[in-house]
């Protein structure tokens, strides 16, 4: 049985990690982010702030933005405490730095690497930066040294919320294309960097609502300018509920699928989580079945056809005719 999220740490941890994180970023967090952050339900996070208000006499201001609630520490004219980074803290976040290097590009990865530097003589540590410890090996992957300003353009209108003017070149496309957009969050896949984002009025011209929104990869921006016209945080975004629900970064309809991996496959896709909802059954001893909500049948039919004749999807049939066109136009190209 699954271990419920209350049960990852101690009540004093989560309690010493909540007023930390609001003591010292100066932000207001909304009562999901801090649910998530600290694994526990809503109902624990409320309480963990009972709490700190009891302990440690700090105002803890409570707002409510659309349908969230927001809490932020109340900061009474005393300047944060500069506390440094202990050894641990400081080889994760080496870790995380080295690993995310391909996606931060040149710039943004030097800055992270002074900014770690800087620390170092805050710290009683005789050491430098455990970076010999740590690699990243990548391939196939995307500069975005070119792209470092677009992301410090978006970066600042999502703080300012303010309104940006692109233009995108899409894979499929001739030309490029451009228009306004609300920058919403920006976030890694794969080993590539997209903006998620809600299509903006254009001045002069009638607003049509989109099926979707805008979901652009950053390094197919050509051109980003931050306008002066500010947007409305939406209320209802949740990203987490948007992307981390389902199988697929493309958000088509959904439906369920069932995959049957054996072999190699079988053990690779057991060990991993691709999708919340998924479930594993054990067919045999080499052999599983997978089944999990999807909304891009392109990235899953990519996915399956990966492991050869390891997979074979077994639900639904639209889909199993699908691969079988594919399988046969592949087989077709090699009939020379």
């Amino acid at each position: 049985m699954p271990k419920k999220l209350d049960d990852h740490k101690s009540y004093g941890e989560k309690l010493i990690s909540l007023f930390a994180r609001l003591l010292f970023s100066n932000a207001s967090y909304s009562l999901i982010e801090l649910s998530r952050m600290l694994g526990c339900s809503k109902q624990s996070v409320i309480r963990l702030i009972d709490d700190i208000r009891m302990a440690y006499s700090v105002e803890i201001e409570e707002t409510i933005q659309g349908n969230r609630k927001y809490y932020r520490i109340v900061k009474q004219g005393k300047a944060t405490p500069v506390i440094p980074l202990t050894e641990s803290e400081l080889t994760a976040l080496q870790m995380c730095k080295t690993f995310t290097e391909h996606l931060l590009g040149d710039q943004f990865y030097l800055e992270a690497t002074r900014a770690l530097e800087k620390n170092l003589s805050l710290t009683a540590s005789a050491g430098g930066l455990p970076s010999r410890h740590f690699a990243s090996f990548s391939t196939g992957t995307i500069d975005y040294t070119p792209h470092q300003e677009q992301i410090r353009i978006l970066i600042e209108a999502m703080k300012a919320m303010n309104t940006c003017r692109i233009t995108y070149q899409a894979i499929m496309e001739k030309k490029a294309k451009t228009y306004h957009i609300s920058p919403l969050k920006i976030f890694s896949y794969r080993d590539t960097l997209y903006l998620h984002a809600r299509l903006a009025r254009e001045p002069g011209k009638t607003y049509r609502e989109p099926d979707f929104d805008p979901l652009l990869a950053i390094h197919r921006l050509l051109k980003v300018e931050m306008t002066d016209r500010g947007f409305e945080y939406p209320a209802d975004y949740d990203f987490e509920e948007v992307f981390n629900k389902n199988f697929g970064v493309i958000k088509d309809n959904c439906f369920e699928a069932e995959v049957e991996f054996t072999g190699w496959a079988a053990r690779h896709v057991a060990e991993r989580t691709w999708s919340p909802d998924q479930k594993i059954t054990n067919i045999d001893d080499d052999k599983i079945r997978l089944t999990l909500f999807v909304t891009s049948d392109v990235e899953l039919i990519a996915w399956i056809q990966s492991f050869g004749d390891a997979a074979r999807v077994i639900e639904p049939d639209w889909l199993v005719k699908e691969i079988k066109n594919k399988v046969k136009r592949t087989a077709a190209l090699y009939k020379k």
